[in-house]
């Protein structure tokens, strides 16, 4: 199986996705917990990605679905069975008093061998613990189920790993809720024949979104997702460009410096991507302000620093990319969050519709602290009406006409209260170079 990508605008051959679930609505109980943006209704979520599922298709790229996957797999693989089973085993707890504590862990135990492969894919999403109260009266047995932070990320399927010039580069989630989902998706992958070629140990940190190839040279963020120990041990084991530059992520410029959110540019899809052969989408006020640590291979192989006084616009530039600007707005209605299926064509989300989402709660944030997002919401207020005025509101650019790109639009509303947009939602597998 061939797991290899050198260029982000290489034609797009396969993709793994996984459809939202049960997990989801356990994570629209308490969105903020959760890692998502805002709330959203889940039909109209799953809806959407559907549509994306559809599309892709539609674009000659190969889709598998994850829990389908692992389905197959374990129906004619033993070995991942056997490993799920495991993992759920060490999963499960119970507790009460100690003869049924006793007695359902050994039933559990003994069941497990009798369980099929989609129970078992369930409970490593759900994670689940059951609390056995006992009553008067025969089998009177309150059982209060739990769930220990169930995957409700897991359909943001690009974190998990990366796929580079050399293979899968399995990564470590910054954040403890989603650490879980590299389990399950490196189990899979490897077990469909990617090849694995680094799994980022701790004290590292990355995530599939903090990384974009681009053929001679690739581009790495370091920031609150992917920390300088991962960026390391890529550098170290997962790669072979030429050049890699790494971008340390931005402060917002219009928020205050000791109250930054790094939720709002999280990985380096969220403020910038790649269109086309030398054409590069993003926000300038980010760019311009985006660090950047050039890396070269020398004679040993190894990477070693070459300069680090430029920033991402600046580096771009002298790449001799063509930088396409998006408003605040536009990047955090996850305008760069698009997918490229080929060069100068890719899947966009149209931002016009996704801003009323976001304005009401970036408005909400507003009044509830001014002094942090106030300066913010004002820009959104100018970018919307301009946006709207000239009806350049992305991907409906002006500059995409003259570049040729092709634009499919998705309406992704609902899906996007997650914090992510297509390129986020899809893990490539395969590009052809």
């Amino acid at each position: 199986m061939k797991t290899r990508v050198r260029a982000e605008w290489h034609r797009l051959r396969e993709v793994v996705m996984h459809r939202p679930g049960i997990e989801m609505f356990f994570g629209l109980l308490e969105p903020y917990s959760f890692l998502y943006e805002r709330a959203f209704s889940m039909d109209d979520a799953v809806h959407e990605h559907r549509e994306l599922e559809y599309l892709l298709n539609e674009e000659g790229v190969r889709v598998r679905r994850l829990k389908r996957i692992a389905i197959e797999l374990a129906k004619g693989e033993n070995t991942l069975l056997e490993q799920s089973r495991r993992l759920a085993l060490g999963i499960v707890r119970f507790e009460g008093p100690k003869a049924e504590r006793e007695r359902a862990q050994s039933a559990f135990e003994k069941n497990i061998e009798t369980m099929d492969p989609e129970t078992v894919f369930n409970i490593l999403v759900l994670k689940p613990k059951l609390v056995l109260e006992k009553r008067r009266g025969t089998r009177v047995i309150f059982p209060r189920v739990t769930l220990d932070v169930p995957l409700a990320n897991l359909f943001f399927m690009r974190d998990q790993q990366a796929v580079t010039d050399m293979g899968v580069v399995v990564g470590r989630m910054a954040k403890p809720q989603r650490r879980m989902e590299t389990v399950v998706t490196a189990t899979i992958l490897e077990l469909m024949g990617a090849e694995i070629v680094h799994s980022i140990r701790s004290p590292g940190t990355f995530e599939g979104g903090d990384f974009l190839p681009a053929d001679t040279f690739a581009m790495v963020g370091q920031g609150d997702r992917t920390n300088s120990a991962g960026v390391k041990q890529v550098l170290e084991n997962g790669l072979d460009f030429d050049e890699v530059a790494v971008v340390h992520q931005p402060a917002h410029p219009l928020i205050p410096g000791n109250q930054r959110d790094p939720m709002i540019n999280m990985h380096l899809d969220t403020y910038v991507n790649i269109a086309g052969e030398g054409i590069a989408v993003g926000c300038e006020p980010l760019l311009k302000r985006a660090r950047v640590e050039v890396y070269r291979k020398n004679a040993a192989g190894r990477y070693t620093l070459r300069r680090s006084s430029e920033n991402l616009h600046e580096y771009l530039k002298k790449k001799k990319f063509v930088i396409v600007p998006i408003t605040t707005l536009e990047q955090m209605c996850y305008a760069s969050n698009f997918l490229c299926v080929r060069d100068r064509r890719i899947i966009a989300i149209e931002t016009d519709i996704v801003a009323e989402k976001v304005m009401r709660n970036l408005g909400a944030q507003a009044s509830g602290n001014p002094g942090r997002y106030g300066a913010l919401w004002e820009q959104a207020k100018q970018d919307r009406r301009r946006l709207t005025e000239t009806g350049q509101f992305f991907p409906r650019k002006k500059e995409f006409q003259d570049l040729g790109i092709e634009t499919v639009p998705i309406t992704l509303q609902e899906i996007t209260g997650g914090y992510g947009g297509a390129h986020c939602m899809t893990a490539t597998i395969d590009r052809a170079e």
